[in-house]
C-alpha cells in the first residue's frame, strides 16, 4: 500500500467537512484530539470536535475495535451521577519506521513511536554510493530498523534529497545520482508496508510544525548534503506545480559567479552553503572560518528575502550542524534579509535554529506516516 500527500490539505484536521468526506474526517478529528489532547470522554470530544455525541460513540466503538483507541478508566469527578469513561490514542498499538537520507556521509535511521520519541536508532555509510547502489543502501537499513521493531509497524517514511513528486518518486537528487528513481514504490513492494517518500526539507518543516515550536507560517532551511527549504502556509505544506517549492539550492545567488555546481551552474547556492562545501573552505582557510561563514550566511539572505517578502513569512528555521549554521552565519542571514525586505511588514520576522536537532528528518518522516495513516500530526 501506498500513500502520499495531496496539495492543499491541513495537515491538522480542525473542522466538519462536507457529507461525502465525513466520515473518514471525522475519524481523523477524534484521533488528533486525543493524539493532542490525550485523555478525554466521548462528551469532552464532542465539545472539541463539534460532532454529535452519537457520532463520536460510533466512531469511537470502531477505532476500538481496531485497537487504536483504549479506555483508561473513570475521571475522578465530584459531580453527581455517573463518572466519565477516559479515552485515548492506544500509544503502544504501533511502531514507525524514520529514514533520513539528507546528510553527505552516512543514512540514518530510527523506529519512532507514535509521539515521535526515537526508540532504536540504525545508520549506513554512504560511502560515495548513487543510482542503484543508494537505492540498496536504503534497503538495507530499512531492514535493519524492521528488525528492531517491537510492535506492528505503521508505516515508513523516508526523507529524502532533491525533487519528490507527491507519489514518493525522486524526480532529482543529483547529489544521489536519482531520476525518476520510483523510492516510495521501491520499498512499498519490497517490505509490504505504508511508505511515504517525501522532500527532506519538507519532511523537517513537518516535524518542527508537530513537535517544535514552528509558526503556521514558516519556512525551514535544511543544509546538508544539499540545500532545500520546507514551507508552511496556514499550517499546510506547500508542495508547488512540479513539487519543487522550496529547491533555492540551485538558485544562483549575485551576479559575481562562483564554484561550479553538481547541476552545472556556477554559483548556485549550494556551491556557498552546502555542508560539504562549507567543510572544504574552512578546511582550506581555518584562519577565515568567521568570514567564509558569514558570506555564506549573506547568500541565504540574498536567496530567501524575495520568498520573505512574497509570502509574509513569521519565521525561518535552519536545520543542519549547529558548529556552521549558528552564530556568525545566522547573523548574516537575518542581517541580510532585513536589509532588503519592508520593515513595515517584516521588520518581526524571527530567524532561529531548530529545536530538534539531527532527528528533525526522521521525526518530520514519523508525521508524514501519522498524517497518511491516521490523519493526525
Amino acid at each position: 500500500m501506498t500513500t502520499g500527500f495531496t496539495t492543499g490539505r491541513a495537515l491538522r484536521p480542525t473542522t466538519k467537512v462536507l457529507p461525502e468526506h465525513a466520515r473518514g474526517h471525522n475519524r481523523s478529528l477524534v484521533l488528533q484530539t486525543l493524539y493532542r489532547a490525550g485523555q478525554q470522554s466521548r462528551a469532552d470530544i464532542a465539545r472539541e470536535t463539534g460532532l454529535t455525541r452519537v457520532t463520536v460513540s460510533d466512531l469511537v466503538a470502531e477505532l476500538i475495535a481496531e485497537g487504536l483507541v483504549v479506555e483508561t478508566g473513570q475521571r475522578e469527578d465530584a459531580r453527581p451521577g455517573k463518572p466519565a469513561t477516559l479515552l485515548d490514542l492506544d500509544r503502544t498499538s504501533f511502531q514507525i519506521l524514520g529514514i533520513d537520507l539528507s546528510e553527505y556521509a552516512i543514512f540514518r535511521g530510527a523506529v519512532l513511536d507514535l509521539d515521535g520519541q526515537i526508540l532504536h536508532r540504525a545508520e549506513l555509510p554512504l560511502a560515495g554510493a548513487t543510482g542503484k547502489d543508494a537505492t540498496a543502501l536504503v534497503i538495507r537499513l530499512a531492514e535493519s530498523l524492521l528488525a528492531q521493531a517491537t510492535l506492528p509497524v505503521l508505516g515508513l517514511g523516508v526523507g529524502s534529497p532533491g525533487i519528490v513528486d507527491l507519489a514518493g518518486v525522486v524526480l532529482s537528487a543529483p547529489n544521489l545520482g536519482w531520476v525518476g528513481e520510483d523510492l516510495q514504490g521501491i520499498l512499498a513492494t519490497r517490505f509490504a508496508l505504508p511508505v511515504v517518500v517525501a522532500n527532506d526539507a519538507n519532511a523537517a518543516a513537518l516535524a518542527e510544525h508537530s513537535f517544535g515550536d514552528a509558526d503556521s507560517d514558516m519556512m525551514l532551511v535544511k543544509v546538508g548534503h544539499g540545500v532545500g527549504a520546507g514551507l508552511l502556509l496556514d499550517g499546510v505544506p506547500l508542495f508547488g506545480s512540479r513539487f519543487a517549492a522550496g529547491e533555492i539550492g540551485h538558485v544562483v545567488v549575485g551576479t559575481d559567479g562562483g564554484l561550479e555546481c553538481v547541476c552545472g551552474k556556477h554559483g548556485c547556492l549550494e556551491t556557498w552553503l552546502s555542508t560539504p562545501r562549507l567543510e572544504k573552505a574552512i578546511a582550506a582557510d581555518p584562519q577565515s572560518r568567521d568570514e567564509i561563514v558569514t558570506e555564506a550566511g549573506q547568500r541565504l539572505g540574498i536567496a530567501l528575502a524575495p520568498v520573505v517578502g512574497a509570502l509574509n513569512l513569521a519565521e525561518v528555521v535552519l536545520s543542519g550542524p549547529t558548529e556552521l549554521l549558528d552564530g556568525p552565519l545566522a547573523r548574516a542571514t537575518i542581517d541580510t534579509l532585513r536589509s532588503r525586505t519592508m520593515a513595515e511588514f517584516h521588520g518581526d520576522l524571527t530567524l532561529r535554529m531548530t529545536t530538534l536537532g539531527e532527528d528533525i528528518v526522521m521525526r518530520g518522516a514519523a508525521v508524514m506516516v501519522l498524517s497518511a495513516q491516521l490523519g493526525v500530526s
